[in-house]
């Protein structure tokens, strides 16, 4: 009878993982499907190239991440994302430990790097990208909807955000192939 249970259990524990990826996989499908034409095309990996910030004033200076900034922002088909910026001249800590930064070290790093997830959608024209940050290093974005004008052609994107005060800033991605 224990070698009934035990076989049963199994094939109990293998339907229910199965429908489990056959309905994750048939939910990512319809996701897609019912994607924008733009929203398909800023699918993928993009790594950072550019980030400008302009003030109100119009004068234009590299952005908070330096004039050589690194950064990735990963969109996937199923409309979630994930972003990591960083200035690649932040110091590196006296220390060699994250938790014990000068006050001057811990401001380096909070100016110049910004990462966050969410999920995202495309406008139907695919001019406007639109994030809703779940979490992420700035807390005052987390639990908003941040929309950002878009451009894409090709394997080029730039995205633009309005700052607080009332310049804006544009960062400049690459398609990573």
């Amino acid at each position: 009878m224990n070698e009934f249970r035990r076989k049963v259990a199994g094939a109990v524990s293998f339907a229910f993982v199965l429908s489990g990826v056959l309905l994750y996989g048939t939910s990512a499908a319809w996701a897609q499907q019912k994607a924008s034409p733009a929203q398909k095309q800023i699918v993928g990996v993009w790594k950072l190239v550019s980030s400008t910030n302009t003030g109100a004033d119009g004068s234009a200076r590299p952005g908070s991440f330096g004039p050589n900034p690194k950064g990735m922002v990963i969109y996937t088909s199923s409309g979630h994302f994930t972003s990591v910026n960083t200035n690649p001249d932040i110091p590196k800590f006296a220390s060699s430990n994250r938790s014990e930064g000068t006050a001057e070290e811990n401001k380096a790093v909070v100016r110049g790097s910004n990462a966050s997830f969410g999920t995202y959608s495309v406008s139907a024209d695919g001019k406007v990208l639109t994030q809703k940050i779940e979490g992420g290093t700035w807390a005052h974005w987390v639990g908003t909807e941040q929309k950002r004008d878009l451009t894409l052609s090709g394997d080029d994107m730039k995205y633009t955000l309005a700052s607080s005060r009332g310049g804006k800033s544009v960062l400049a991605y690459k398609r990573v192939k």
